[in-house]
């Protein structure tokens, strides 16, 4: 029988507050094999990072653990103190973070931070031979010219780059459990591909065990032997991935597998007929129209680097566009540039008929009220010191225009109800805080409205709520959506034609399912060919 890494035993957490002690996890137990995956999967708020932040003794301030037992290595993780909890994250065991900007200190070179991590188990080492590893494990994880960016700091990489850094960190002393806490969700699918196949290759390599915590089903199908479900701080359901998934037991389960969108087929209801409810009058209105639109960033040397290269491209009334691609490939500045955040170099953008001025400056309230945003992260878009009803406010009151009953009609239509207005966004879920972004977006009547990554923070059961949210608000007020996402399966789901970019410019577009199902670009292959399969294949091979 093969040793276990780790093994949860009937373990239980809870909160300490001024109001008494609050449950958040109960009689949880797991074990994790050598050379073995575990995925852990459930909706957010179901216990999952703390159970596995307890492993490491990483658990916040406030919570603690009230019974039970974990073996780490062989070693009671609840009975060791803070110095021989050091000395065992990292080379026991070591955790990859879903968000790496909060993990990164800002002010330091990403190189010295992977040659910190390298030396923290190896004093005896140099400098220059720590810099020379953690270059070599950037390499490792795919950082291209890893040399050169290391000496660049974590704001002037990318999100995917930024997490490509935390797993080199992470698996700097070839610990024997990773936990990787959601490791992929902000990167795009080729990107998830390299780096789950990594994942794979040091676990190969070092007979290492992994705990894959996640909400993408179709990760946890391809690269996990067993899986368990959690809901409301217990494990509902538990087995083999391969019979988990092709036969679950517990309702639970089943719906979180109906709610997983699927790359892979065409969509039960049709994309096409998502912009139905637009009226005659507005079928042939133009919304956004972008003609060669060029946006460029000093590089070194006084050298300009094109991260958009003559893009063009128009969004009708009542009609979604997804734009997809790589980390790097333009979406962002795409994005950036129609808002006229950052000004493009040449080319023009049009919206709702009118031309608008390539910098934010210089356009009037009227313009910038014709394209809003939803951002990706509903956490950091929102202001925690204000409530759901300030927010969904703001805009109003910038423009004089705010009335009681206009905030409340808009929150009534993204489905929140009066009990909601005066919380603030630390008592809603993701999914209750990305309605009132949608919400805040809506008040000001745009023709257009920039989508970026909507639902990519969002577990599968609340992003099938978004969603269906989206298209209903799109049927009944014609919206246009620019709608940019590394996730293929809500794309396939939501969008009427796709563009595909790849290093700056536009490499193939078309409808839909015509995209998906007969893809002409090389580049496009190679995206569809990289998405996760629910099927279980790794289990059952």
């Amino acid at each position: 029988m093969t040793a276990s890494v780790l093994t949860v035993e009937d373990l239980s957490l809870e909160a300490v507050s001024p109001h008494g002690p609050r449950p958040l996890v109960t009689g949880v137990s797991l074990d994790v094999a050598r050379g073995r995956a575990l995925g852990i999967v459930g909706e957010s708020g179901s216990g999952k990072s703390l159970t596995m932040l307890a492993t490491m003794g990483l658990l916040p301030e406030g919570v603690r653990v009230t019974s039970g037992r974990i073996i780490l290595d062989g070693r009671d993780v609840t009975a060791l103190g803070d110095r021989e909890l050091r000395s065992s994250r990292g080379r026991v065991a070591a955790m990859i973070f879903q968000d790496p900007m909060s993990s990164l200190n800002p002010l330091r070179a990403v190189g010295a931070q992977v040659a910190s991590a390298v030396r923290i188990h190896a004093p005896g080492l140099g400098r220059a031979a720590a810099r020379r590893r953690a270059v070599e494990l950037l390499e490792s994880v795919g950082v291209r010219d890893a040399a050169e960016r290391a000496a660049a700091r974590p704001h002037q990489w990318s999100g995917g780059m930024r997490q490509r850094a935390m797993i080199a960190m992470a698996i700097a002393h070839d610990p024997l459990l990773l936990i990787a806490d959601e490791p992929t969700t902000a990167l795009d699918v080729t990107v998830q591909a390299q780096v789950m196949a990594l994942l794979d290759e040091v676990r190969e390599r070092t007979g290492s065990a992994l705990a894959l915590i996640t909400h993408d089903l179709g990760l946890v199908g391809e690269h996990t032997d067993d899986i368990a479900v959690m809901r409301a701080g217990s494990i509902v359901e538990r087995g083999a991935t391969a019979d988990v998934l092709a036969a679950p037991r517990e309702e639970y389960t089943r719906m979180l597998l109906a709610a997983v969108p699927s790359a892979h087929e065409p969509p039960a209801r049709a994309a096409a007929a998502i912009g139905d409810g637009a009226t005659e009058a507005h079928a042939n209105e133009v919304a956004l129209e972008v003609a060669d639109l060029v946006v460029e960033y000093p590089g070194r040397r006084g050298r300009a680097v094109r991260a958009v290269d003559g893009v063009s491209l128009h969004v009708r009334a009542g009609e979604t566009l997804a734009v997809v691609g790589e980390s790097g490939c333009g979406k962002s500045s795409l994005l950036r540039a129609i808002l006229g955040l950052t000004p493009a170099s040449g080319g023009s953008v049009s919206i709702a008929g009118a031309p608008a001025a390539a910098a934010i400056a210089g356009r009037s309230a009227a313009e910038r009220a014709r394209a809003q945003i939803v951002f990706q992260d509903p956490s950091s878009a929102l202001d925690p010191r204000v409530s759901v009803a300030g927010s969904v406010a703001e805009p109003l009151r910038v423009r004089r225009a705010y009335r009681p009953d206009r905030v409340r009609e808009l929150l009534a239509g993204v489905g929140l109800d009066p009990s909601f207005d005066d919380r603030l966004p630390g008592r809603l879920s993701g999914g209750q805080r990305q309605r009132v972004g949608i919400a805040r977006a809506l008040a000001l009547d745009p023709a257009l409205v920039l989508l970026d990554e909507p639902v990519s923070a969002l577990d599968v059961s609340i992003q099938a709520q978004v969603l269906d949210l989206l298209r209903d608000l799109q049927r009944e007020h014609a919206l246009a959506y620019l709608f940019v996402s590394h996730d293929l399966g809500v794309v396939r789901g939501i969008a009427d034609r796709v563009v595909v970019m790849q290093g700056g410019r536009i490499v193939e577009h078309g409808p839909t399912e015509d995209v998906f199902t007969h893809p002409q670009h090389p580049y496009t292959r190679t995206l569809l060919d990289a998405i996760p399969h629910l099927t279980p294949r790794k289990a059952l091979s």
